[in-house]
């Protein structure tokens, strides 16, 4: 029989017996039960997971992550030179040496700083000091990568000259490291590596050593002569002027043109030197190289700082005028 809407008006609810209402409890309590002691089970994979997850490789759960661009901020973070225990710098230097040997200069200099800073022990710094300076000198002067290297893009009206005074540099230098044959011939478009920081040089004349700083930190050591008797300046000073292959003025004015081995004293290079600050102010005193080697790392000159030939040309690549010198006792 059909029902119409109007027959749920009249429909009423029969009447029921007590144990029906025990019958709904106790199936309630049944399903309770089984809900509480199934959902333990359930959970218990979770536990068995994470035991799993643990026993992990954790480097394999860290390449599962999304990559971050904090991965630069973390690699430069690793080539900030921070100070380590005594006991852990034959590690740091062997570290250092396989990435030498790697080609990662960069990195390797960070792990000689970190030695060099982390040990009082002269004859360690000495060892430490040549290594860190091969790979100073290997970065600079080739046009390898190097963080003080900015990429620079050759514009019309562009000179050598031009983009070393722009970035206070050397033109020589620039030319090394770029592997150029002829300074003058350079083309717009050309992209060169021009180096963009700041050398200063300490001289101990009771050492007898000449000491370049490269924004502050060790770049490399020479080995020099001074001035008999103490004539040697102490003070501070800029390097005024380069000259290469320089003839030599006597005392008496005359002048004795490069290559005359036996009056010519101040050898393929010169630098000379201006006074700054409270410095009394010297003329006549520079650096410069020498036709005798054996004389370099004694007191023997007449007041100049005297270089062995091939290490102040080295020099002359990668100092520029305006450099600022330190020489002390």
């Amino acid at each position: 029989m059909d029902m119409k809407v109007k027959d749920f008006d009249s429909y009423k609810v029969p009447n029921r017996k007590p144990w029906a209402i025990l019958v709904v409890l106790l199936l309630a309590g049944i399903l309770a039960w089984v809900f509480f002691f199934r959902g333990d089970n359930e959970k218990q994979p979770d536990v068995e997971l994470n035991e799993v997850v643990a026993e992990l490789d954790v480097e394999t759960v860290i390449r599962t992550e999304p990559q971050s661009h904090k991965e630069d901020e973390i690699v430069q973070k690793d080539l900030l030179p921070v100070v380590i225990p005594t006991g852990d710098i034959a590690m740091v230097l062997d570290e250092a040496s396989q990435l030498a040997s790697d080609e990662r200069l960069p990195e390797s200099r960070a792990k000689y700083l970190v030695a060099l800073k982390s040990t009082d022990d002269k004859s360690i710094q000495q060892q430490v000091e040549q290594k860190l300076a091969a790979v100073n000198i290997k970065m600079l002067l080739s046009p390898r990568e190097m963080p003080e290297k900015e990429n620079y893009l050759v514009k019309n009206g562009n000179s050598l000259d031009r983009i070393a005074r722009k970035y206070g540099t050397t033109v020589e230098l620039i030319q090394k490291s770029n592997m150029l044959r002829n300074p003058n011939r350079i083309n717009v478009g050309d992209r060169l590596r021009v180096f963009t920081g700041k050398f200063t040089m300490t001289c101990s004349k009771s050492r007898h050593d000449l000491v370049i700083f490269m924004n502050g930190d060790f770049f490399k050591r020479y080995m020099v002569g001074t001035g008999r008797f103490g004539k040697t300046p102490v003070g501070t000073f800029v390097i005024r002027e380069k000259i290469k292959e320089p003839p030599w003025w006597r005392p008496d004015g005359s002048v004795v043109p490069f290559g005359n081995k036996d009056e010519n004293i101040l050898g393929t290079r010169w630098f000379s030197l201006r006074a700054t600050g409270e410095t009394e102010d010297v003329r006549g005193y520079g650096i410069h190289g020498t036709w005798s080697p054996e004389s370099v790392g004694t007191a023997s000159s007449a007041g100049c700082l005297r270089m062995k030939n091939d290490e102040v040309e080295e020099l002359f690549v990668y100092i520029p005028v305006g450099t600022p010198v330190t020489i002390v006792e």
